[in-house]
């Protein structure tokens, strides 16, 4: 769901960018940001808990958001947009499938971690598992916002990803075979 999280952003970013057209290349740059920054927990600490923050990233989000609307730059709106994009990241991980590495086994009951009250969010299983079809749609639905506002550097960086989303959704299945088959090495 990367690239969905990144289309998310870049959909809240597009409003941004049709308000405050100056600020339009910083909104996109935090918005990608924070689409991605949640799942830095992939590589250090546990996935959909240690850097996953559903409940608190609404804070700088609001924050940040007061100080791009009171006191306008390149950096708060850049900031408002990485931490609104988070924000939403995090909160909807709990629409998809669990944070095993075959999702659609739904063998997990670990949607994401609520820090707040210390406790997992069950997966809703509204979007089946990350790469499936209808998570490629969303993305495509979601990143439409950013093709039509954004001039043409931006609209090829959001296209190269629907690209790369739709190469991601047609090997998804394979990608757990993959990873043990490296992990394992030959033989």
């Amino acid at each position: 769901m990367a690239f969905t999280h990144v289309a998310a952003g870049l959909a809240l970013a597009a409003t941004v960018a049709v308000v405050a057209p100056a600020y339009a290349v910083p909104a996109a740059a935090g918005a990608v940001a924070g689409g991605l920054l949640p799942d830095l927990d992939l590589v250090v600490g546990a996935h959909r808990r240690t850097v996953h923050f559903p409940a608190l990233y609404w804070l700088p989000a609001a924050l940040f958001g007061a100080v791009a609307v009171l006191v306008p730059s390149a950096l708060a709106v850049g900031l408002a947009l990485a931490a609104l994009a988070a924000a939403v990241h995090s909160v909807s991980d709990a629409a998809g499938a669990g944070d095993e590495l075959r999702p659609w086994e739904r063998t997990s009951t670990n949607g994401v971690y609520l820090h707040v009250a210390r406790r997992w969010v069950a997966p809703r299983y509204w979007v089946r598992y990350d790469g499936a079809p209808e998570d490629l749609l969303l993305a495509v639905v979601l990143a439409a916002p950013a093709l039509v506002v954004y001039d043409p550097p931006v609209r090829a960086l959001v296209a190269a990803m629907l690209v790369l989303a739709g190469g991601y959704s047609l090997v998804r299945k394979r990608v757990p075979a993959l990873a043990e088959s490296l992990l394992n090495g030959p033989g």
